[in-house]
């Protein structure tokens, strides 16, 4: 459900350096979307997928209640896209991922768990952002196990840049939250970083090196369970918005 009026080109697209620009959220795969996944698709798309243009969500609408919106940003499978939504009632959650077999798979859950919070853009969750999400209306934002682009000619590529970060805090509420999880060290180092090195951010990890317990809502999934036994890492990245502009004087330095 959309209002009427289309967005103005945002300001955000502005302030984007040129190589920026072509960065998307996401990274083609191939894979097959099974029988089971496009009946899923057909039977409950027209319900929870929300097909994607330059106008500005009403979420009151679209959801049918006035609740906190947190927004995910490439959610594979699903898997633990619909454990969160479904341990948090309260909130809605609207969820990017550009590849039809795991559209296909979350709305197959939803369907079986009865879980009805979810709406799904199939789109690049960058566009969607600057297209269809109002200004300071999030009260959350999900990235969890992002691309890393091991190889360092590919580092920027990453999503999770200075701009975005800059982009990304102008559609959180004041005091909302920006939580990525990673299981490459050195990317989990950069986001703290670039996280860090920005005035509208505050750190809200607690454990050293500034990293963050795992929330008791972010579900341990089958991948990070295997890579758990295997020895490897996972890094979750906590910070908040800052709960009030800051003075002038503070935004320049």
């Amino acid at each position: 459900m959309t209002v009427d009026t289309p967005t103005p080109p945002s300001h955000n697209d502005a302030a984007l350096p040129a190589h920026f620009k072509r960065i998307r959220s996401y990274v083609v795969r191939a894979g097959r979307t099974t029988t089971a996944q496009q009946h899923a698709i057909d039977a409950l798309g027209p319900r929870y997928v929300v097909p994607f243009a330059q106008q500005t969500l009403d979420f009151a609408a679209l959801f049918g209640r006035q609740a906190p919106v947190v927004m995910e940003i490439g959610f594979g499978m699903g898997d633990a896209t619909a454990a969160i939504a479904k341990a948090r009632p309260q909130e809605d959650f609207l969820c990017c991922e550009v590849h039809t077999p795991g559209v296909g798979a979350l709305l197959k859950r939803m369907h079986e768990e009865g879980i009805t919070n979810i709406r799904i853009v199939q789109h690049d969750a960058v566009e969607v952002l600057q297209h269809m999400v109002p200004a300071a209306s999030l009260a959350g934002v999900h990235i969890f196990f992002p691309d890393p682009w091991h190889k360092k000619r590919h580092h920027k590529r990453r999503l999770i840049q200075p701009p975005f970060v800059q982009m990304l805090s102008s559609y959180l509420q004041p005091g909302g939250y920006l939580h990525c999880a990673t299981d490459w060290q050195e990317y989990a180092e950069q986001i703290r970083d670039v996280l860090q090195a920005n005035a509208a951010w505050v750190n809200q990890g607690q454990l050293p090196d500034g990293f963050a317990q795992r929330p008791w809502y972010r579900p341990v999934t089958k991948f990070e369970q295997r890579g758990l036994r295997l020895g490897h890492g996972v890094w979750d990245v906590l910070f908040a918005k800052q709960p009030q502009e800051l003075p002038e004087r503070e935004r320049a330095l």
